[in-house]
């Protein structure tokens, strides 16, 4: 390893932390071995350990999270020394960086550098991290798929000192797997008293009316005194509260604050940093590990996060209940400066999962994959802590193949080399690269960069007229070509923009147009909407729904279904859509989850006709000057798409000319005759054969037959004869004498009947067919049946013949 001058701390600056008690044990081992340090969050190993680390060389450290990121690189900055009368900020980017996606401030010469899994994955790609001798991946027991990845890459590569954190991991699991030393670090507490507010003790976490619910809880809190952490499940919660919560700001003078990955400087820095007035910090879960909050008195926990899990073979991010584990990590959050308290919003025994499953184990694993296969390695070739599901190795496999992405033996393509490093999905990645003409590469990068926006960027103002001039300006309320617009600024003034989201939008597109060499957006094409559409379809045809014929609100693609959601205005009179964006609410099991389209492009059933998709299916035959033509149906997803005519040939205009001998049309008789002899062959194989053949189809025999007489064209059945289609079954000298012993029909003075026989239990049941006896048969003026039983079946109603 490569050893350089160890970073001071600033004096002034140092204050002691719980994780200072193993600084001399951490450096010993550090000096020789991997080293594991557990330990629950707020001892200060996110801090101290890089600092440490730093002894031995240049140090990486993997961060889960962007906010994250920004504010340890920012704390680590502030106790080191350095230059007089530099800040923090100024301080950022010499011994101490970070790198996330749009935002880089080190150097080479930067000792220590916080960067979130993607950035990393990324470097991974490019030389193995051979700028760096130790690598800290911090917050392990989040099991995040891309932090997973790397632990895997950097155990089979081998060439790094590992520095591993975990707060609720098996800890000699993770000993054994990164060939290390574990180091346990406690953290003294005042205390935390756990309520639960819940009439029922099994009660699980909801999210609804969260804001009503956590209101009450708030003011508890406030009288109490101290700062409040409240755990929500994402932005769109977090300001809800925000708004209902405005009257306890001026009745208490409380500071209420969101944190969250998108939000300002400012906020950040609020959270982060204490007050002399009470804060309600209004959190996701990025709260709950990684960044300590100072003050914290009350922690009140909705017991809801926003996972990643699987929907027909997609990542989907979808609300749900949080583990055990996780709730346990949000209650430590209080108790640190004095005795705490957790308000917990449901049932003290809610049936919760112990542990967050690792995403590797819910997600897709197409980017996994494909960031693997771009770092050299196949998913194969690496050891991971807990195994892949095969089913979504399959799945990410078969697609990635089909985008051309990477080779049969699972080595990356150049496609695939290209699509990697773009920060977006690689579907989003793949539709961007396989647009065919400039104007739609260019709409493809604007809408993708909006919709791979974590926030929402814009949304219609309420109302009918609003409708109706958003309609007149975008005809067919399409919405990627409103959120189109809204990236270049030409929306109509009813679309309200979160200028916050736009800003990232475009900042992404930015970065999309620059890779694929693209004008920036200020001097966009136009673009013409169906050949843009008409393309999408070409690259990824699964992205094309059509509505259910009776449930008109939902849509499908013959894989999955879609719900039309409120943030969409698509239209009632289109029958189709590409939808490019989906959110998913999950109901109490896992098949009731429902995922809503957000983002449509209506279109009409012949485009997706001329795409070629969906399967032909003959509905009908017609005949029309002796010639015979299939009625066929362009299906998708069981809607008709296209109706046409074709000429039958082949199997198809042989199943016409078998259906017309069984009707009479053709060859008079032959059809009767060989259904009666092919229906009295598979009784006597039931009945009589001591070694019974497969039951034989009419139509198939004809079928194979008329092959194996060469027909191809009807006027083939010209040189055809009765002879030609005779059934060779039950022998001439048998056949009277079977069926006079165990006739299919039997008729009756005004009753006719069809016999059913069971052979094992030997019972014959007559069904009624017709006739106007009111009674049923007699036995004496049935066949004999000797030894059978007989029974008589009229619609339900099943009675004995005596």
């Amino acid at each position: 390893m490569s050893k350089s001058n160890p970073i001071q701390m600033t004096p002034s600056k140092v204050i002691h932390l719980p994780i200072d008690s193993i600084k001399s044990e951490v450096e010993s081992v550090l000096a020789h071995r991997n080293v594991i340090i557990q330990s629950d969050t707020g001892t200060g190993k996110s801090t101290r350990l890089p600092v440490w680390a730093s002894k031995l060389g240049r140090v990486l450290v993997i961060e889960p999270r962007r906010v994250a990121c920004t504010s340890l690189a920012g704390f680590v900055a502030e106790t080191l020394s350095g230059e007089k009368g530099k800040s923090a900020a100024d301080r950022i980017g010499q011994q101490v960086g970070y790198a996330i996606k749009f935002d880089y401030r080190f150097s080479e010469d930067t000792q220590i550098v916080f960067a979130t899994p993607g950035v990393v994955l990324r470097w991974f790609s490019e030389d193995k991290l051979a700028t760096f001798d130790v690598i800290m991946i911090d917050e392990f027991h989040e099991r995040r798929a891309e932090t997973d990845l790397l632990a895997a890459l950097l155990v089979k590569h081998n060439a790094h000192r590992l520095i591993i954190t975990s707060a609720t991991l098996e800890s000699e699991k993770l000993s054994h797997y990164f060939n290390a030393d574990l180091i346990k670090a406690d953290v003294s507490s005042y205390g935390v008293t756990i309520s639960h507010h819940a009439n029922d003790s099994q009660l699980m976490p909801s999210g609804k009316q969260l804001e009503l619910r956590v209101k009450p809880i708030v003011e508890l809190a406030l009288a109490r005194g101290g700062d409040i952490l409240v755990f929500l499940p994402g932005k769109k919660e977090i300001n809800v509260c925000a708004s209902a919560l405005k009257g306890l700001e001026e009745e208490f003078g409380a500071d209420v604050i969101p944190l969250h990955a998108s939000v300002t400087d400012g906020d950040r820095k609020r959270a982060l940093h204490s007050a002399s007035h009470q804060r309600i910090v209004l959190a996701t879960n990025v709260a709950e590990t990684s960044l300590t909050i100072p003050g914290i008195v009350t922690v009140i926990d909705t017991g809801m996060e926003r996972r990643t899990h699987q929907r027909n073979g997609r990542t989907a991010l979808a609300l749900h209940a949080i583990s055990k584990a996780s709730a346990k990590q949000r209650a430590g959050r209080a108790g640190r400066i004095s005795a705490g308290y957790c308000e917990r919003l449901y049932g003290e025994h809610a049936p919760l999962e112990a542990f967050t499953p690792p995403e590797l184990e819910r997600e897709d694993l197409i980017e996994t994959m494909l960031a693997s296969a771009c770092c050299g390695f196949t998913l194969d070739e690496l050891s991971f802590l807990s195994a892949l599901p095969d089913k979504s190795l399959n799945s990410a496999y078969h697609r990635l193949i089909t985008m051309g992405a990477i080779e049969d033996n699972g080595s990356v393509t150049e496609h695939g080399k290209l699509l990697y490093p773009l920060p977006i999905d690689s579907l989003f990645a793949h539709l961007i690269s396989g647009m065919t003409s400039k104007t739609n590469k260019e709409a493809m990068c604007d809408l993708v960069a909006i919709l791979q926006t974590p926030m929402s960027v814009w949304k219609r103002k309420a109302g009918d007229l609003a409708l109706d001039n958003v309609k007149a300006w975008n005809q067919t309320l399409c919405d990627a070509v409103t959120s189109i617009a809204v990236l270049r600024g030409e929306q109509p003034e009813e679309i309200d923009v979160d200028l916050l989201g736009l800003d990232e939008a475009r900042r992404l597109a930015v970065s999309l147009r620059e890779a694929f060499e693209l004008p920036q957006w200020e001097a966009a094409s136009c673009f013409q909407r169906e050949s843009f559409l008409r393309n999408v379809i070409d690259i990824a045809p699964e992205l094309a729904f059509v509505r259910r014929e009776k449930r008109q609100q939902a849509f499908g693609n013959g894989i999955s279904e879609v719900v039309l959601s409120r943030d969409s205005d698509f239209a009632p009179e289109y029958q189709a859509a590409i939808v490019f964006d989906q959110f998913h609410l999950a109901g109490r099991g896992a098949k009731q989850t429902t995922s809503y389209a957000t983002c449509m492009s209506p279109l009409p059933y012949s485009w997706l006709a001329d795409a070629n998709i969906g399967n032909i299916e003959v509905a009908a035959q017609v005949e029309r000057n002796g010639e015979v033509f299939d009625v066929r149906h362009q299906v998708y997803a069981g809607r008709v798409i296209a109706q046409f005519e074709h000429q039958a040939e082949g199997a198809s205009l042989l199943r016409a000319i078998v259906n017309q001998i069984l009707d009479g049309a053709l060859m008079e008789g032959v059809g009767e005759t060989s259904r009666t002899q092919i229906a009295y062959w598979n009784l006597y194989q039931q009945l009589i054969a001591e070694k019974p053949l497969a039951p034989v189809d009419v139509a198939e025999w004809l079928e194979d037959k008329l092959s194996e007489l060469g027909v191809e064209t009807v006027e083939d059945m010209e040189l055809i004869g009765d002879d030609d289609l005779h059934f060779d079954g039950i022998p001439s000298w048998e056949f009277d004498d079977f069926v006079q012993t165990y006739p299919l029909r039997v008729v009756l003075p005004e009753l006719t009947l069809s016999a059913e026989y069971f052979r094992f239990k030997r019972t014959v049941v007559v069904h009624h067919v017709c006739g106007n006896r009111k009674d049923g048969p007699k036995r004496w003026e049935l066949p004999s049946w000797n030894g059978w039983r007989v029974q008589y079946k009229k619609a339900s109603r099943v009675v004995d013949v005596k």
